[in-house]
């Protein structure tokens, strides 16, 4: 044991005599310069083949297909905005064909209700002249029936007031005086 002590306590006295000389940073020693170099460029070569066999085309496979799947994308937009305006036309046209179809039904409903008001103004104006007509034949029978009740009951007057007077008169004669009277 004694003899790996005294291998440590030697690496430990060696130690600080390293460390002061500069041999700390191997790659600030300028003696190493032409090993890091060769190293670092086959690190550099093995990198970049790495990159050119492997990632970089990985990494445009992925662009291309971005790139196919935007284009793609960009002319189905493109399609759907045409079919969208299409649309769009086709709806202002129905509308407008509605419309005019609405406009051409009111006119017809209009003209059939101004028929049928028509229609029904002259039935209701020939049903009025028939009952006008039918009450002036009503108002004429009462009026002749007034008429003869008037010289009946003038008749009938004559004779009383005739008789009342001290008179005599006939049926004959007081018909005459109330007819030529009633005549005007």
């Amino acid at each position: 044991m004694s003899t790996a002590a005294a291998a440590v306590s030697q690496h430990a006295a060696d130690a600080p005599t390293l460390a002061t000389e500069g041999a700390a940073m191997p790659q600030l020693d300028f003696a190493t310069y032409p090993n890091q170099i060769f190293w670092l460029a086959v690190a550099l070569v093995i990198i970049y083949l790495m990159l050119s066999r492997i990632a970089l085309p990985r990494i445009g496979a992925v662009l291309a297909e971005r790139k196919g799947t935007i284009t793609n994308d960009i002319a189905a937009a493109e399609e759907l905005k045409m079919k969208a305006q299409e649309a769009e036309k086709a709806y202002n046209q129905a509308l407008a064909d509605a419309r005019s179809e609405a406009s051409r039904i009111v006119g017809e409903a209009r003209a059939e209700i101004q028929a049928d008001l028509d229609a029904a103004m002259a039935e209701a104006d020939a049903e009025i002249a028939a009952k006008q007509a039918e009450a002036e034949g009503r108002i004429a029978e009462i009026r002749a029936s007034a008429v003869e009740s008037v010289t009946e009951v003038a008749k009938d007057t004559a004779k009383e007031l005739v008789a009342a007077l001290g008179g005599k008169a006939d049926a004959r004669s007081v018909t005459a005086a109330v007819n030529q009277r009633l005549k005007g």
